[in-house]
């Protein structure tokens, strides 16, 4: 019974409004986190959607040479 529980929320998260997924973030520069995220990132979307945020950088992050 545990395990239909299990599936039935990861089904109703993935199938939820505008979620991406982890991949779409990691990709365009930003970070799933849990519940907010951490001082100096905003929320750019949902990685999935209420609970997991995409988070980005505030300033943009500059590579060394």
């Amino acid at each position: 019974m545990g395990i239909l529980w299990f599936i039935f929320i990861f089904i109703s998260l993935t199938d939820h409004g505008d979620a991406h997924g982890p991949d779409s973030c990691n990709h365009e520069g930003g970070l799933c986190r849990v519940g907010n995220c951490i001082s100096g990132e905003y929320l750019a979307r949902y990685c999935f959607e209420p609970i997991i945020l995409c988070c980005k950088s505030l300033s943009p992050t500059t590579a060394k040479s």
